[in-house]
């Protein structure tokens, strides 16, 4: 198939959602208050780059299927909106896709939450989608 590309990356760190502890900020440009992601997701994010960075941009079509396999730590109930957010977020940061907006990430099928207590990470699988699976019935 000409253009096709898959792309997986492991980050084998327990994964951490951006919107827990999210912390209200001052902008010290113009004063003005504005929410940051917690600690926790900041350093998440830079734990990351080495796992990440490896990849460069995407190099396929757009838009793509986002597939998250999350292995956590504990059995604590998580919301997996919130973690695929996350990942939405670093590989943005990051430059792997261009924009976390619905014309770049047409979905997130195939995710899952699961439990690994001694090896706890977020399987990330990128493939663009068919022609077919992007235009509305």
């Amino acid at each position: 198939m000409n253009g096709f590309k898959e792309c997986k990356i492991i980050i084998p760190i327990a994964p951490v959602t951006k919107k827990n502890s999210q912390r209200i900020l001052i902008n010290p440009r113009s004063g003005r208050p504005f929410v940051a992601p917690s600690i926790k997701f900041k350093e998440y994010q830079e734990n990351a780059r080495p796992f990440v960075c490896q990849f460069g941009l995407y190099g396929g079509e757009y838009p793509v299927n986002i597939k998250c396999l999350f292995y956590m730590p504990t059995r604590r109930r998580v919301d997996l909106t919130n973690l695929l957010e996350s990942v939405d977020d670093v590989l943005t940061h990051y430059g792997i896709i261009t924009d976390d907006s619905s014309n770049y990430i047409g979905g997130h099928d195939g995710s899952r939450v699961f439990y690994d207590k001694d090896k706890p990470r977020t399987e990330i699988f990128i493939y663009p989608l068919k022609l077919e699976e992007t235009r509305e019935q």
